[in-house]
């Protein structure tokens, strides 16, 4: 059955905006998990702009549902990672002047460097996953490196869905949800779990949802932004809800 990880790093975008010590992400933690969530994701950023190493900490002590942690392969963060133990580690791209992760982890510039980190993080206990674009020669590099997880990165297909004014059945935002399909296709026949995650709201979400295999999807600044208006546990009840109705017809 599809499950929803929600990312909460946006309820610490928040507070740092002001530096002070609300809203607490633990609190958004908690309300995610009683609005459905199966899980908590968050990046611990290497310049630490919205969530902070004694966030971390504390979810890792109080969370009740998987947690997630988004992480560049430093030796920095693996060390946080091995000695937290989070359910799942996921390694992403990182850099200092974007404003959030733009594109996959280019996994055939550095595979063995990248074998290292997953063997070290496995070695702890710690489930393994990318964040990698749709393209099936960094799916096979994933598989090469150990990795048990790919989450595939929908930004494409979510930004030819808005730019094509939110018609599911343009000819360009097929083309982005059949890369989709087929990555998840090969992680599958690799082995792998097929994840996917970025950009996708509630407008975009069910054709994903829909997708023959997939397992997690990984959603953050569109809850956090609905939560505004709704709160955050009746926005991610809302999120679900969706993912569980596409998913009930797959393809």
């Amino acid at each position: 059955m599809i499950e929803l990880g929600v990312n909460i790093d946006h309820v610490a975008t928040i507070r740092q905006a002001r530096r002070t010590y609300e809203p607490d992400p633990v609190w958004g933690a908690v309300e995610a998990h009683l609005g459905g969530a199966d899980g908590i994701t968050v990046h611990l950023r290497e310049d630490r702009r919205h969530i902070q190493d004694a966030d971390v900490r504390r979810l890792r002590e109080t969370t009740q549902i998987k947690l997630n942690l988004e992480m560049a392969a430093t030796d920095e963060m693996v060390d946080i990672a091995c000695t937290l133990k989070p359910e799942m580690a996921m390694l992403v791209p990182e850099g200092r002047h974007e404003v959030t992760t733009e594109g996959g982890l280019d996994i055939l510039a550095q595979e063995s460097r990248l074998k290292d980190v997953i063997s070290r993080l496995a070695n702890a206990g710690i489930v393994t996953s990318v964040f990698i674009d749709a393209e099936v020669a960094q799916i096979e590099a994933a598989a090469r490196i150990g990795a048990s997880v790919c989450e595939i990165h929908t930004g494409p297909y979510a930004h030819a869905f808005y730019d094509k004014g939110r018609d599911a059945e343009a000819s360009a935002v097929l083309a982005e949800l059949d890369k989709v399909r087929g990555a998840g296709q090969a992680v599958r026949q690799l082995g792998m779990r097929f994840n996917a995650g970025h950009a996708l709201n509630y407008y975009n979400v069910q054709p994903i949802a829909r997708l023959a295999g997939i397992r997690e999807l990984h959603i953050g600044h569109a809850i956090v932004s609905r939560a505004i208006f709704v709160g955050l546990r009746e926005a991610v009840r809302e999120m679900k809800a969706l993912m569980r109705e596409a998913a009930k017809s797959p393809e």
